[in-house]
């Protein structure tokens, strides 16, 4: 496999809350949610330090584990973290630091998938064609955006709602997996939400996203993104600018 990656902090914003891992035939893409303004997490932790510990506990299992499922290895890394946290952090907030997870192994004859909330990926078939896991649960919440606070904390980690890594090991069971052949795979694309915008708002197909990674590289997507926000703006309910992560891998 070759990987490669790149992650920028948003435009005037002094930390990163995404996080990427990778391994010689794994790699991983997180996305911490940011809280809004005056909530109280009940988490003496930032964003930065969940999706770091997620990382760190995802990626010794990915490296120890190779032969268990990929929602057995999340869950897993999600008990770890809430226990590097339960003594001193109220881990029954509703309110506590959340993160996305998109996952991607390959394992003898198979290549993994796993992603659980907004971060996608998309894998290039050896026949041209796209295959785009997207869990986009937290697009169909009832009423339309802007979501209110209290909307959101009903509908995490519940039925009917979205299901984000947080307090909740069981949400990796509700994360889109599975397993296709690796010989009909070419390639494959890993994104947070703060690239998929390309395609979400500005309306550039999952074609000429994976197309440009493939070509120029993961960085040329968060440029590209920079590009139209910049010139194009956000809406009225987003902020202008996100963190941005990319990976790409090969094979």
């Amino acid at each position: 496999m070759r990987i490669s990656y790149e992650t920028v902090a948003a435009p005037g914003r002094p930390h990163n809350e995404d996080h990427v891992i990778a391994g010689p035939t794994w790699v991983a893409v997180l996305d911490g949610a940011t809280a809004p303004a005056g909530v109280d997490s009940g988490c003496e932790h930032d964003v930065p330090w969940l999706v770091a510990q997620l990382g760190s506990a995802l990626t010794h299992r990915l490296a120890t584990r190779p032969g268990e499922s990929l929602p057995d290895l999340v869950a897993a890394a999600i008990r770890a973290t809430m226990a590097a946290h339960a003594d001193t952090c109220d881990l029954t907030d509703p309110d506590s630091p959340s993160s996305t997870m998109a996952v991607l192994r390959r394992r003898d004859d198979l290549v993994d998938y796993l992603v659980l909330c907004d971060s996608p990926i998309a894998l290039r078939r050896t026949d041209g064609t796209l295959t785009v896991v997207d869990d986009d649960r937290t697009g169909h919440l009832p009423g339309g955006r802007p979501y209110s606070l209290d909307l959101v904390r009903r509908s995490r980690n519940r039925p009917g709602g979205f299901w984000v890594a947080s307090t909740e090991p069981e949400a990796a069971y509700e994360a889109l997996s599975g397993s296709v052949e690796a010989s009909t795979v070419s390639g494959a694309l890993l994104l947070t939400d703060g690239v998929t915008r390309l395609m979400e708002w500005y309306g550039h197909p999952w074609e000429q996203l994976v197309d440009t990674a493939a070509t120029d590289g993961p960085g040329e997507l968060i440029r590209w993104v920079r590009r139209e926000e910049q010139g194009r703006g956000a809406p009225s309910f987003a902020k202008r600018h996100d963190d941005a992560t990319a990976a790409w891998i090969s094979w």
